[in-house]
């Protein structure tokens, strides 16, 4: 790549739908924690990428012995999280230089594939601010919303499901623009780092996301991944 890359793993939440007795990014995933699975397959992909990974405050320490116990040598500049996914962003956007180019990927999707990284970041090259990857809707849509007697349907809303599309993440930027992005005040409309740039009127591209790309949430997330797994392994 022309510019330096960096990537910022967001792992600092929680993960309480998980219901586990650890934050979710640190669960077991064919022997591993999810999140050094995930920092792997960007490590395959681009050896020479800086890595910015977002922890809770409390869970610094089990990352770091993790780490130095497994020998997991990746170099990491680790950053605390802050009290929502904005401001943990943000926090670690403060560690990337101006004049590279910053992914921002959700460290609880280990499945991105090397090639799809390697492809993103070749696309940086042609001039775009801001890249994306996206899925089409497959399920029908339906707007409800909650009435007193359960779910009702929203009268004159129509959902073309043909116009919908399923964000995923690593989400690429140019630095200057994401760090100057997310000086912007918080708004709980940003739930992700695309809806921060658009507000700001960097113009997003996209491309073809994947379908394995996986964001584990909940417990039903983690017996997918597993079963992934367990097919890559035969």
């Amino acid at each position: 790549m022309a510019k330096e890359f960096y990537l910022v793993v967001t792992a600092g939440g929680m993960g309480l739908r998980m219901g586990a007795d650890r934050p979710k990014q640190f669960l077991s995933l064919d022997d591993v924690p999810v999140l050094r699975a995930t920092i792997e397959r960007f490590r395959e992909a681009l050896p020479e990428a800086r890595i910015v990974t977002v922890l809770p405050k409390d869970w610094l320490g089990w990352w770091r012995d993790y780490c130095l116990g497994k020998n997991f040598t990746v170099p990491q500049t680790l950053v605390s999280g802050g009290i929502t996914r904005f401001h943990s962003v943000r926090n670690a956007l403060a560690r990337v230089p101006d004049g590279v180019v910053v992914a921002i990927h959700d460290g609880v999707r280990p499945f991105i594939s090397a090639a799809k990284i390697r492809e993103m970041a070749g696309l940086m090259e042609d001039g775009r601010r801001a890249l994306v990857p996206v899925l089409p809707s497959t399920d029908t849509l339906r707007a409800l919303e909650e009435g007193p007697d359960g779910l009702q349907v929203i009268e004159g809303q129509h959902v073309d499901r043909t116009k919908i599309w399923r964000v995923q993440t690593p989400q690429l930027f140019l630095s200057e623009d994401l760090k100057a992005a997310y000086r912007q005040a918080y708004d709980p409309a940003y739930t992700d780092d695309a809806s921060v740039a658009a507000a700001y009127g960097i113009p997003l591209t996209f491309c073809q996301g994947e379908r394995f790309n996986l964001k584990l949430t909940t417990p039903e997330d983690l017996l997918f991944a597993q079963a992934i797994e367990a097919l890559r392994g035969k």
